[in-house]
């Protein structure tokens, strides 16, 4: 059998399931063991490994974590969540509040980043207050979710798909715009209704670490992040450039370390991106991609139809994650809206399981670490019952924008 198949078949069972059975690989194990195998068999030679690995996104990805790093060292998501939470408002209020800012900063910091730094101050704030952290954690992870889906840096699916497609960032910021701002109100409505007098909850919790707010660093990366938004906007040179440009600033620091600012990288997924790219290249090139998604046309589900991608979006991201699902199906997104689609309907559908979004992931391990749990049900089951509606609205509301700009 072709090795080629066979790794590929192996990777997305690892990307379904999320480790092998009797080891600890993990998704990016697994992607970095195909990559290694597909060489050593002699299917991709290194140089051929080297070259499909996407530099521009992999370079749009890290620079982009390196602005996100510098607001999170500034104590900057700290900041903002406790004036938020210092402001004389009821729980739905801050509900509404809180997940208008998460869904703007994720919008241009990426959600993952945001949801890390932002969980344990909330959780801190919440019990101070004498409210229930669980309806503000579950609106911090559908606001990150559904605000990242506005622009192109929201999230690493849509880095990579501005990327493959070469759309233009305010082309798509008026697909994706709207939509996440409908969406969030409707993700607060569900949720401040699913709430409705049971904000109140008294929940010990352990003391939070707090990261003081550095003015000077703040001052800095608002600057830096302005710029590159603008240069998004207007300036010719490509995303992968500005954005590392940026981060090249951000490291011309007197006061902040280069270790410092690398730290909360996230490695982990830059080795997943790279990984795939080899194995779903090795896979495409023997020409196996090519008669799979013939299959399925005769089958009768044309993925090139808008109405099929986006069904096949939302399913598979649930499935094998967002990220590879996203590297599978770009061969076939041919379509003027298919870069739209992919976008938005592989981001808000992690709004609907726990295990869907790595957002939804973070913000839970961070309650638990703080001994925070839901009043009568598991986390699985608490979050599926107010993201399935959440993810029912937001979708069908992508979907009736999309009709309308077609």
């Amino acid at each position: 059998m072709d090795p080629a198949l066979v790794v590929f078949v192996l990777v997305y069972a690892v990307m379904l399931f999320g480790t092998v059975p009797g080891l600890r690989v993990d998704r990016t194990g697994a992607a970095l063991l195909g990559a290694i195998a597909l060489c050593a068999a002699g299917t991709v030679d290194p140089g051929a490994a080297w070259r499909a690995i996407d530099v521009g996104t992999i370079g749009l990805l890290f620079g982009l974590m390196i602005v996100s790093a510098q607001f999170r060292r500034a104590g900057f998501y700290a900041a903002i969540t406790r004036w938020l939470a210092a402001r004389p408002a009821s729980a739905e209020r801050l509900l509404l509040e809180l997940m208008l800012v998460v869904g703007a900063l994720s919008a241009l910091l990426t959600n993952d980043v945001v949801c890390v730094a932002v969980a344990p101050v909330l959780i801190d704030v919440a019990a101070r207050r004498g409210l229930d952290p669980v309806p503000f954690l579950l609106g911090l992870a559908a606001a990150a979710n559904t605000g990242s889906a506005a622009t192109l840096i929201g999230n690493p699916q849509n880095m990579l798909i501005g990327q493959a497609l070469d759309l233009p960032f305010a082309g798509y910021l008026l697909d994706g715009g709207p939509p996440a701002l409908l969406g969030l109100a409707a993700a607060w409505w569900i949720l401040a209704r699913s709430y409705r007098g049971r904000f109140d909850r008294v929940v010990p919790i352990a003391a939070c670490t707090d990261v003081p707010l550095d003015r000077w660093q703040t001052g800095k990366g608002l600057v830096v992040l302005a710029l590159l938004v603008a240069g998004l906007l207007a300036c010719p040179l490509p995303r992968e450039v500005q954005a590392l440009a940026a981060a090249g600033l951000l490291l011309l620091s007197r006061r902040t370390t280069t270790a410092d600012l690398l730290a909360p990288v996230d490695w982990q997924l830059l080795v997943l991106f790279a990984g795939l790219f080899v194995v779903n290249h090795a896979f495409q090139a023997a020409g196996h991609a090519a008669a799979a998604f013939g299959g399925l046309r005769d089958a009768g589900l044309d993925l090139g139809q808008p109405a099929v991608l986006f069904a096949t979006s939302v399913v598979g991201s649930n499935l094998i994650s967002n990220v590879p699902l996203t590297m599978l199906l770009l061969p076939v997104a041919d379509h003027p809206q298919a870069g739209a689609i992919l976008a938005l309907a592989t981001t808000l559908a992690g709004n609907l399981l726990l295990v869907g979004s790595i957002a939804n992931l973070i913000v839970v391990q961070q309650a638990q670490a703080f001994g925070v749990q839901p009043r009568e049900r598991s986390w699985t089951r608490e979050h599926v019952r107010t993201g399935l509606p959440i993810t029912a609205a937001t979708l069908a509301i992508a979907a009736g924008w999309l009709w309308l700009r077609r």
